[in-house]
C-alpha cells in the first residue's frame, strides 16, 4: 500500500532533499547535490521562483519507508508567454514499482488540476531555465554540470502512466581539439567579412562584468523568446543564476558578438563542475571544500551551455565563428580538457543541429520532456 504525504514541515523537506542520496547510493553515475544548495532552492525566502509562481511536494511511503518523491508546481511566467494552463511536475525519484510512481503522478496531478492547470509537463526542476528532461538513453556515464541524470526503468515509470512525448532535448559531444581548419578558414573569413566583432568578458573588471552580465541578460531575453519551452526569466530570477555560476565562470569562454557596439549575440561554456561536485558527495563541510580544490584544475569536460543571436544579425555566421573561438581557447588552455558536450539542443532547432554535426560533434545522450492531459 502506497501513502503519499504532501511536504509540510522541514523535517519533510529534508527527507525529501536526502532521499536520492539513498536511491542513488550503489550508482556510480549519479551526481549528488550540494544539501545545503538545495535547502536554499526550495527555501521561497531565498528562490525568487516563489514571488510569481507556488511549488509543493510529495512523498510516497510504502511500509514506512520512503519509496519516492515529486514536486508540482506553476508557472506563470510560461503561462503568460505561451497562454496556455500547463502545469508542471519535477524531482521525480522513485523505486522501481509503478503503483509507487503512479501515486507520485497522481499527486501532482491533482495538485495542478486544483490549479486550474489542463496539461502536466516535466520533468523539470522548477523549470527550463533550470535542469529538465528525462535522461532516456545513454545511462552509462555521468551528467554534465545543470543536465539530469536518472535510471533506465523510469522511462517505463513514466510511459506506463500515460505521459507521453512533448520534445527532446539533446546533447552532442565531441572530443576537444583545434577545429578543422576548413571550418576555421570559414570562421575567419565570415568575421573578417561579417561587420561584427567579437570579445570575451573581462577577467578583472567587476564593474565592466556587471554591465555584461546584464547585457548577457537582454540577448538571453531576445534570441530565445520564440523557441519552444521557451520561459523569460525576472531579474531577480537571472542574478541568482549569476550568483551561483559567477564563481565557476572562465571569462575566456563567454563570448558577446557585437555590431556597431550594440551586442547582438552570446555564447556561454562552462567547466564541468559536476565532475568535482560528485567527489564531494552533497557536503561542503568537513572535507568538501578541500574536494573542491584539489580538483577544480582537472575537470576534462566543457559544456557549450548558451550560443544565441538575435533575429535579425542571424544567417551572417556568428555562431560558427563562436564554436571556433571556443574550441581554439579549450584546445589551447592550460587546463587539460578533454571533451565538450553542446548541451541542450531542441530536436526542432534545424540550425543549431546543422552547426553542432559541422563541427563533427554527435548526439550521444537524449532528454525528453513529456506532457499528459489532466
Amino acid at each position: 500500500m502506497i501513502k503519499v504525504i504532501e511536504v509540510k514541515t522541514k523535517k519533510d523537506l529534508l527527507k525529501f532533499i536526502k532521499f536520492p542520496f539513498k536511491l542513488y547510493k550503489k550508482d556510480t553515475n549519479w551526481v549528488a547535490p550540494l544539501i545545503s544548495e538545495q535547502k536554499k532552492f526550495f527555501d521561497p525566502k531565498c528562490n525568487p521562483y516563489f514571488e510569481h509562481s507556488e511549488a509543493t511536494f510529495f512523498l510516497a511511503y510504502q511500509d514506512n519507508e520512503i519509496v519516492g518523491r515529486i514536486s508540482a508546481q506553476t508557472n506563470e511566467m510560461h503561462n503568460k508567454t505561451h497562454a496556455d494552463k500547463v502545469g508542471f511536475f519535477g524531482f521525480f525519484e522513485s523505486i522501481d514499482d509503478q503503483e509507487a510512481a503512479d501515486a507520485l503522478f497522481e499527486a501532482a496531478g491533482k495538485w495542478l488540476a486544483d490549479k486550474q492547470k489542463d496539461i502536466m509537463r516535466g520533468p523539470a526542476n522548477f523549470s527550463v531555465n533550470d535542469e529538465c528532461g528525462l535522461l532516456v538513453d545513454a545511462f552509462d556515464s555521468s551528467p554534465v554540470l545543470l543536465m539530469t541524470y536518472n535510471p533506465e526503468y523510469y522511462i517505463n515509470l513514466y510511459e506506463n502512466y500515460g505521459l507521453t512525448k512533448a520534445m527532446d532535448l539533446l546533447a552532442y559531444y565531441v572530443p576537444v581539439k583545434q577545429p578543422p581548419e576548413r571550418l576555421a578558414r570559414l570562421a575567419r573569413k565570415i568575421e573578417n567579412r561579417g561587420n561584427f566583432t567579437i570579445r570575451s568578458l573581462p577577467s578583472k573588471n567587476k564593474k565592466k562584468l556587471r554591465t555584461d552580465i546584464e547585457t548577457i541578460y537582454r540577448i538571453y531575453e531576445e534570441a530565445w523568446e520564440k523557441n519552444w519551452g521557451y520561459v523569460p526569466m525576472t531579474e531577480k530570477e537571472f542574478d541568482q543564476l549569476v550568483d551561483k555560476l559567477l564563481p565557476i565562470v572562465r571569462p575566456e569562454f563567454i563570448y558577446i558578438a557585437e555590431v556597431d557596439g550594440k551586442a547582438v549575440g552570446l555564447s556561454v561554456t562552462l567547466p564541468d563542475y559536476n565532475f568535482v561536485l560528485k567527489k564531494m558527495k552533497g557536503r561542503m563541510l568537513p572535507f568538501g571544500w578541500l574536494k573542491f580544490l584539489l580538483n577544480v584544475n582537472k575537470i576534462p569536460t566543457l559544456r557549450v551551455t548558451i550560443m544565441g543571436v538575435l533575429d535579425e544579425y542571424k544567417g551572417r555566421g556568428i555562431d560558427v565563428v563562436f564554436y571556433c573561438k571556443s574550441f581554439e581557447t579549450a584546445a589551447n588552455h592550460k587546463v587539460p580538457y578533454k571533451h565538450a558536450e553542446f548541451s541542450w539542443i531542441l530536436e526542432a532547432n534545424t540550425m543549431m543541429n546543422r552547426i553542432a554535426k559541422t563541427l563533427t560533434a554527435e548526439v550521444y545522450k537524449t532528454y525528453r520532456m513529456y506532457d499528459k492531459p489532466i
